[in-house]
Formats: structure tokens, sequence, C-alpha cells
């Protein structure tokens, strides 16, 4: 990546772990609420660190970023999670340059996803970008490169039928519930937890199950309240939690928490509860299992339910793929013309110096010398030879990298370069 002037680092390089290797426990731990994401840009910025994302979700974690070894981004994962290097490396995968800008197009466009076809991930990513733009670490590489993934993750969504059909965790949640749970419509459902998987699963439990005995919990009551108004539902006060599991037959957990919401010192109930719990990490105790009444069942088991609608889903993976190769190339074309951006910038600022001393000169020897409209064919004479050069070395056909010396050379520049 050094010869495309981008950063001062390397090479970029993906470090992370995602459901592919590593179970809910060990995601959890390397998990990153907001407050340690923003922990890892401020340690970036410190560190010198040009370019970086940083993206957490129930599936995967993952830092994409430039370094001078990959152990950079993995030591400030580490740092800032409770998992170990030892842990990471376990399940970890590190890709680099090509490979990672690759891994990106896939898992942005839901081709990585646990449920294929699942495009949350693209919210996440813009919200990643969004992050280190704030903090001053969103480099033209990195914007061009989520530009680029979001761009695919469109054209794939309306070109092709992957996303088609009704799947994703909060759907198989509610499946799960309706395949599991008898009369579903007449029992008490608590959903605990009003974020994104929260609200979506919400919405997904009214419509399918014509449930009208559902009560939101959360623990800033107000964020229940809008989901509940829009569906005229029921919320209680965090402090009624453990009276309100007492009486209810779903439980359902959405939190966000670093560890568990829920233990079995909480239920008290004689009757089958069934607990889903959608949260990384794992927001319920395992210990609620050792109560007899109680069914637990985590957002891993719920991904790995498939049906007609995934099967149908597979074969739409070629067509996506050929999206990705046709925006991912316009990407590596783009970062191609980085190469010689430097030799481009010093031409145009040797001509202009060329320009400036000509138009000094003849305006002392010409006195009706219009100056002015000079400066104005100059610099667009100036930006046509610019062009032209900037086209030759686009060629396929051109040894660009010859053609770059052969223009230093005989116009004596001297480049500015990171």
């Amino acid at each position: 990546m050094k010869d495309y002037h981008i950063s001062k680092n390397n090479s970029f390089y993906t470090i992370g772990l995602s459901y592919l290797k590593a179970d809910a426990q060990v995601r959890g731990k390397f998990s990153l609420d907001d407050a340690a994401m923003e922990r890892i840009m401020v340690k970036s910025v410190e560190l010198g660190i040009d370019g970086l994302l940083v993206t957490s979700t129930c599936n995967r974690t993952e830092l994409n970023g430039f370094a001078q070894h990959p152990f950079q981004l993995i030591k400030l994962l580490c740092d800032n999670t409770s998992g170990s290097v030892e842990e990471f490396q376990e399940v970890a995968y590190v890709y680099k340059n090509n490979d990672a800008i690759s891994h990106l197009f896939r898992v942005g466009t839901g081709l990585d996803s646990q449920i294929l076809g699942d495009f949350e991930i693209i919210s996440q990513l813009r919200a990643s970008f969004n992050r280190s733009k704030r903090h001053g670490i969103a480099n033209p590489f990195i914007e061009r490169l989520c530009n680029s993934v979001i761009q695919a993750s469109k054209r794939i969504k309306n070109e092709t039928e992957i996303s088609s059909g009704a799947t994703s965790v909060s759907f198989a949640s509610v499946r799960y519930i309706m395949e599991n749970v008898a009369n579903i419509s007449d029992k008490n459902i608590l959903l605990f937890g009003t974020g994104k998987i929260g609200r979506n699963t919400c919405e997904n439990l009214i419509k399918h199950t014509k449930n009208t005995h559902i009560t939101l919990i959360n623990r800033t009551k107000n964020k229940a309240e809008k989901i509940a108004g829009k569906f005229h539902l029921v919320v209680k006060d965090y402090g009624d939690l453990q009276t309100e599991i007492r009486s209810t037959d779903v439980l359902i957990v959405a939190t966000g928490a670093q560890s568990p919401t829920i233990s079995k010192e909480l239920i008290h109930t004689k009757k089958p509860l069934l607990i889903l719990d959608l949260s990384i990490p794992k927001n319920v105790s395992e210990t609620v299992e050792e109560l007899d009444n109680v069914t637990l069942v985590h957002l891993d088991q719920l991904s790995r339910i498939t049906d007609d609608t995934l099967e149908r889903r597979k074969q739409y993976i070629p067509e996506a793929e050929v999206i990705i190769d046709e925006v991912k190339g316009d990407f590596i074309q783009w970062l191609e013309t980085r190469k010689f951006a430097p030799v481009i910038k010093a031409l145009k600022k040797k001509l202009k110096t060329m320009k400036d001393e000509e138009i000094d000169y003849q305006s002392k020897k010409l006195s009706d010398f219009n100056e002015e409209q000079a400066d104005v064919i100059s610099n667009r004479i100036i930006q046509k030879i610019t062009k032209q050069f900037a086209n030759h070395l686009k060629d396929d056909n051109v040894d660009s990298d010859t053609s770059l010396e052969l223009i230093q050379k005989v116009f004596q520049l001297e480049l500015d370069t990171p």
C-alpha cells in the first residue's frame, strides 16, 4: 500500500473474529461497546494510525486499518476488551491489503453474515466510518472503500433477490416462538431491551403472532415508550422486571450489557418459561437452566435455523459476487490512480511556476499585455496537459512506473508524498 500514497503505514489489515470460529462466549469477551470504540479511536490517534474502522456486532468484531504490523491492531482490540491475545489467536482471522479489501466487501454485502443476505451490517459500517471521521482517522482510502462497499450492498439488494423473504435474527426468534409455544397469541410476552434487535423483534411479534399481551421494559423508559406508543403496548419500569417475569410465558432479552442482566435469582415462576437471549455478550446467565421450568435459547441457536428462504437465497450468491467484482474493480482502478497522484500534483505545480514566470516576464515586456486573460488561458492549457498525462498513466497498456520515472526526470519534479 506504500506505493499508493494513502498512509504512512505499510499495509492495510483486517483483524477480527466472527461466528464462524468463535462461539457467543468468546465473541462476548471481544465485543466493543460505544465507550470502548471511542477509547480505541483516541488511542489510534495517539499511535499515529491514519486510517481505521472499528465494527462490533453480535456476529463479529473487526478492526480494519493501516499499520506497520497487524499486532498493533490486535493489541488495540485486546487492550480494550476482556479477551486476551492468546484467546484471540485461537479464533481470529487476519487479512492483508487486497484480501482485507475483498473481505470487507463480503461482510458489507451480507455474504459473510450469519444469516445470508442480512444487511444489518451496513448501518454498522456507516456508524463506524462516521466515528472514524469524527476522530480524523478516515483517510481517502477508508472513505472511498466504505462508499464502494455501501454501493455494492445497495446494488445487490436492488438487483438480486438475496435478501428476499423474511429471514433475520429477529424473525428467526419469532419463528422459534411460534413453533415452540402453543397458542402464542394468548400468551404473555415480555421484551427486555428496546435497541435495534429489540425493536425489530417487537415488530415481527406483532406482525406474525397477533399477540396484544406484549410488555416492554428498558433501562431508559422513554425509549420503550416510543416503541410502545407506535404499537399500543404496555411499558413497565425497570424496577418491575422481577414482577413481570413472574407472570410472563416468553421472555426476550435484547439488552446491550457487558454482563448478564437476567439470572436465576430473578425468576420466581412455576409455569413454563421460554427465554430467548438475543445479546452479545450473553445477557442471560446459564444458571437459569438449573430451573426445571425454564428453557433458554441463545442467538447462535436461532441463527442456525435454516429453511427454504435461506436455501433460495443461496442461488443468488453468484449474481452478488459479479456485482462485488464490478464495484471492487472500480475501487482498485481508483486506487491505482493514487500511485501517480503525487507526480501529477508536482507536474501541475511545476507548470504553474513556469506559467507565473512567463506571465511576469511578458507583463514587463509588453505594455498592453492582458495578464488576467493570459492567466485564464494558461490555466486551461495546464489542466489539459496534466489530464493528458493522467489518461496516459491510466492506460492498461502503459508501464506506469517507467512513465512516472520519465515524467519526473524530464520536468525535474520534487514530490510531496506522505
